[in-house]
Parts: structure tokens; sequence; C-alpha cells
């Protein structure tokens, strides 16, 4: 081998750290906080090992103990008290969302983003109205339109409570545009869009569902998420949502999909972010647990990748135990 030749030199100790192409930090994340409206006591997730159900009461501890990490900003989700075909818990005044995150603006220096949809608050569990509502009826599809009617007041409703930035997940035709709209037209210019751009209809979600009681009653999501073999779809869906007024572009999941991050990367200029979302989280605790693998490096190793396609904010369940990797 030709002396000059000899890139190990630079992958020793103290200088392997230093000429490393992509750092990940705290700042990189952002933690998920599940907000429960009928429980007064914090609530394990049983499949998402070292993550809990929280109280309103509690949503203000709970996001304390994310800052305490070094991880400055949360996604909220919540699970109302009651349910009903359109979802009208999701835009109440006294929501869960809104207030947890009146509370947690207020009495805490977080970074607050909330997930703007309906599954978590419909009775059928679908992400809008539906246009068949019988459980057996192969076309049951959403009423996209009147959906965004919908998706508008939760946003508002959210940027009123002290939301910094809403992230609309429910992959409607038009809903960036529609949003937009309607946070300009009631004084929230400031508040910026994190689209769900390219939401796969992943079997990766399982976990999610139970922790935020959001499953399908019945049916499916595929007529209204992307099919898991489509890459050109995600650009074109992409291009619409910034062209609607998206600030930030997200792909969910992450892992099987960091084609698309990479993509998004190369061809657009808004922030990405992407979902290591709860099937990623469960799959190594549940390797893990087996003895299989190392948590903590297969978790780290997994985020960089993340980071090493593209992302520049990373959602995930790994955020605060990694936070502590990386103080």
């Amino acid at each position: 081998m030709n002396p000059i030749e000899r890139p190990r030199r630079l992958r020793r100790d103290g200088l392997r750290k230093l000429v490393s192409e992509n750092q990940l930090t705290a700042s990189d994340l952002i933690a998920p906080v599940f907000v429960d409206a009928t429980t007064d006591e914090r609530v394990g997730i049983e499949t998402m090992p070292g993550h809990e159900r929280v109280p309103i009461e509690e949503s203000v501890a709970r996001v304390e103990e994310v800052l305490e990490t070094g991880v400055e900003a949360v996604m909220l989700f919540g699970i109302p008290e009651s349910k009903d075909e359109r979802g009208s818990r999701a835009w109440a005044e006294d929501g869960v969302v809104q207030e947890a995150t009146r509370r947690i603006a207020s009495e805490t220096n977080a970074t607050v983003i909330t997930d703007v949809c309906l599954c978590e608050y419909t009775e059928h569990g679908h992400c809008g109205v539906l246009e068949n509502e019988a459980a057996d009826d192969p076309r049951l599809t959403v009423k996209n339109d009147e959906t965004l009617d919908l998706l508008r007041k939760i946003a508002v409703s959210h940027a009123e409570a002290g939301a910094e930035m809403v992230a609309p997940s429910g992959m409607m035709d038009g809903m960036v545009g529609a949003i937009r709209e309607a946070l300009d037209d009631a004084d929230y210019a400031d508040v910026p869009i994190m689209s769900y751009a390219a939401k796969y209809e992943s079997a990766f979600y399982g976990p999610f569902r139970d922790a935020a009681d959001g499953a399908p009653a019945f049916g499916n999501r595929r007529h209204y998420q992307m099919d898991p073999a489509n890459s050109r779809e995600a650009m074109r869906e992409v291009e619409l949502d910034v062209e609607q007024g998206a600030d930030v572009l997200m792909v969910k999941p992450a892992l099987p999909y960091l084609d698309i991050v990479r993509d998004i990367r190369e061809e657009f200029d808004q922030p990405v972010a992407a979902y290591n979302v709860s099937g990623e989280y469960a799959m190594l605790h549940a390797a893990s647990e087996k003895g299989w693998l190392d948590l903590q490096e297969t978790a780290l190793e997994s985020l960089l990748s993340i980071k090493r396609a593209g992302a520049d904010l990373i959602l995930t369940y790994f955020a605060e135990d990694i936070a502590d990797e990386l103080a």
C-alpha cells in the first residue's frame, strides 16, 4: 500500500471525533409527549418502554424532565376525554392539547409543537370525516375538503393556546395551504407549519397507535397515506406542500425511508425533519431485552444515520436518553 493512502490516520481517538462529518446534538431532537385527559396519574405505555401518558396536570412536570436532558422541543399528542364521529374535541378551547399547551408555554421555556390531526379524536380512528362509515365497506375514504375545514380549526386553536409550530399529519390534499390561510387570517402568520409531507402507510406505527389510542376501528389508511413502494410520489407531495407554504418538511417513518430524506434534502431548501417512529423504537428495545443488541449504541447509530441522510430535525422517542449521552 502506498504510505500516502492511509485513511485510518484520522480514525484514532481524539482525531476521530474532530473530523466527524456529522454531529448529533440535543438541539436536533424533538421529544414526543402524550397528554391524556382520561387519567389523573401517569400510565406506562407497554409497547414503548420508558414512555408514559401523563395527565394534563403533569404535563409541565413531564416537559421539564425533557428540558433537563438538554432537549429543547416537544411534540404534543393528546388523548381526549371523549370522542365522536368528527373528532370535535380536537379543536375545543378546553381540549387536552390546548390546555397542556397553555400550561407548558406559560411555565417552561420549551418549544411547543403540536400534532394537528383527527385520528386520536374520532370514534372510528381515521384522520378525517368518513365518506363511507360502514365497517365492511371496501370503498372507505375520507372526505378531503370537509376534513380540511376541521384541520383549520385545530391549527388555529393550537396557535391560540401558544403552540410555536403546528404539524399537520393527516396527509389530506391541500392541508398545508388550508392551515396556512387559516393561521394568517387569525393573525398567526408567524406560526410555522411542519408538514408531514411524506408520510407512508407503515407497519411501524403500531406502538404509537396503542399510546395515543388512535388505531382505526376498521379499515386502514392506505387511501390517504403513501404507498411504501413509491419514492417519486414523495417528491410530488413535498413540492405541493412547499408551494402551499410548508416551513419544515417531515418524512415518516425515518429508518426505512432514508432515501426519501436524502432526496428531499437534495431537492429542497426547507429544513427537513424525520420521525424515528414508535416501531423503530420498540424493535430496538425488544432486541436489547433479548440481549441481542446494545440499546444505547444502536439508538445512537440509528439517529446518526438519519442525520447523515440529511435530516435537520429528528422526532424520536430516544430523545431524552440520547441527549444524556450527547451531553
